[in-house]
């Protein structure tokens, strides 16, 4: 039943959706039907990415007072509890909508998995009716890159592109300033750490797997540093810098 759902739900549609594109754009490149449906799948979920990176923003800037409240009602977890709930309140913050986004994305990012290794392994059987199925499916990217194959040119790339956005996101070295010593600012701990183990991670994963979900990786933080650079700028923080 949950395979038969998240078929239904998930991969069909985005599945229909790739070969749709390949269908009607006119050199028929599997590579260039992948960014435009990325740039579709980021644009849909837009406004809600959009509305995390600033609760995460916030959630950075008042990251001391919480450090201070943890401080002051360490040894009452009920009274520290609320008094949190109330910062929260009074910045207008979900401590939680970081998640949503994420949870969101794991089942899509799971669906393109299989759709472009489908795509890759044409599969004719999961097509809607009203969609044709092409004769074949070129996989070689604007007559460069074998999109079946492994391509380290775009592995290097998921991972550089990968450093660049966790590091956008990092707690600016400022919000640490006038702690006391030996009280580190542990959202800025962790954003370090994740700045070199992202990218690691992002090599690893891509290295032994088809281009195609390479591309796909690229194209996504592409598209997620933008929208971070667009944020932070209708937020006035570039003007100020």
């Amino acid at each position: 039943m949950i395979s038969y759902l998240f078929n239904e739900i998930f991969y069909r549609p985005l599945f229909n959706g790739l070969i749709f594109l390949y269908n009607i754009i006119p050199i028929h490149d599997i590579g260039i039907s992948i960014i435009v449906l990325t740039i579709v799948i980021r644009l849909i979920l837009w406004p809600l990415t959009t509305k995390s990176i600033k609760n995460q923003k916030t959630l950075t800037q008042i990251q001391p007072k919480i450090e201070e409240i943890r401080r002051k009602f360490k040894s009452n977890r009920e009274v520290q509890a609320k008094a949190l709930m109330e910062l929260y309140s009074e910045h207008k913050i979900n401590p939680l909508a970081g998640f949503l986004p994420i949870l969101i994305q794991i089942p899509i990012i799971i669906a393109l998995w299989r759709v472009f290794l489908s795509s890759i392994n044409f599969n004719a059987s999961f097509l809607y009716s009203f969609i044709k199925a092409p004769d074949s499916i070129q996989a070689v990217f604007l007559g460069l890159i074998d999109l079946s194959q492994k391509s380290v040119v775009l592995v290097i790339a998921a991972g550089i592109l990968q450093y660049f956005q966790a590091k956008m996101i990092m707690p600016p070295a400022k919000a640490t300033e006038g702690k006391p010593a030996g009280n580190p600012d542990f959202s800025r701990v962790m954003s370090k750490q994740m700045l070199y183990l992202a990218p690691v991670l992002s090599v690893v994963i891509f290295w032994s797997l088809p281009a195609a979900l390479s591309l796909y990786w690229v194209v996504f933080n592409i598209l997620l540093i933008l929208q971070q650079y667009f944020t932070r700028y209708d937020n006035g923080e570039l003007k100020k810098n």
